[in-house]
């Protein structure tokens, strides 16, 4: 049975590439000419789709600068003090006791 799907994807690939390079012939077909046409009617120059600034009547305006502001409060580091654990203040405490006896 594998065969016969390794010949079905064989085909389908084969009319895929077959039938991409006919369309894409067709598409260039098109392409040329309608393209013509825009060349013949001056729509392929670049200002034709953007009108200048001056023709508006418009300015450029420049963004504002942004405010600088000070911070008038002064920060506070935040201690860094763990957490109560008794287990671990009885081990904290037997090293004390060992270490000074």
């Amino acid at each position: 049975m594998s065969r016969l799907t390794q010949i079905l994807q064989n085909l389908y690939l084969r009319v895929e590439g077959f039938l991409s390079v006919i369309w894409n012939k067709f598409a260039n077909v098109v392409k040329s000419f309608f393209g013509f046409f825009a060349k013949l009617l001056g729509l392929t120059e670049s200002g034709y789709f953007l009108e200048s600034d001056a023709a508006q009547g418009t300015k450029r305006v420049e963004p504002p600068q942004p405010i600088e502001t000070k911070q008038n409060t002064a920060v506070e580091t935040p201690t860094n003090r763990r957490r109560s654990n008794a287990k671990m203040d009885y081990y904290m405490n037997m090293a004390r006791d060992m270490k000074k006896g």
